[in-house]
């Protein structure tokens, strides 16, 4: 009974060494050349100062909202490749689930465009 996941093992060994050879290989082949520039802290065009007190200061977020709205756009793929697929099946029902599924996303997109979500000031 244990010979049926032998495969599964193997494939798990063989995985698992593959990363750990990439990684090792990296690390010793790869350039590396370290600066102060590189080694420096930066997220999102904000260069941070070390004397700043970051507590009750404000900071630009349109990073994490392009972030959030490339993931509503990318689950509405996820969702529709199925649909497509199975179309026939469905028949009006899925039809119908589909178009206020779609007309949902469209009201997300709107409301993004009228909160100004995609203005890049």
């Amino acid at each position: 009974m244990l010979a049926e996941y032998l495969p599964l093992l193997v494939l798990f060994v063989l995985a698992a060494g593959f990363v750990g050879a990439s990684m090792l290989l990296s690390a010793r082949l790869g350039p590396s050349a370290p600066n102060p520039a590189k080694q420096a802290a930066y997220e999102s065009g904000i260069i941070p100062e070390p004397e700043a007190d970051v507590r009750g200061s404000r900071f630009p977020v349109k990073f994490y909202l392009v972030a959030m709205l490339f993931i509503i756009f990318d689950v509405e793929a996820v969702f529709i490749y199925p649909w497509a697929v199975t179309l026939r099946s469905l028949g009006w029902y899925g039809l119908a689930v589909m178009g206020v599924f779609v007309a949902l996303l469209f009201e997300t997109y709107y409301y993004i465009l009228r909160r100004g979500g995609l203005e890049w000031d």
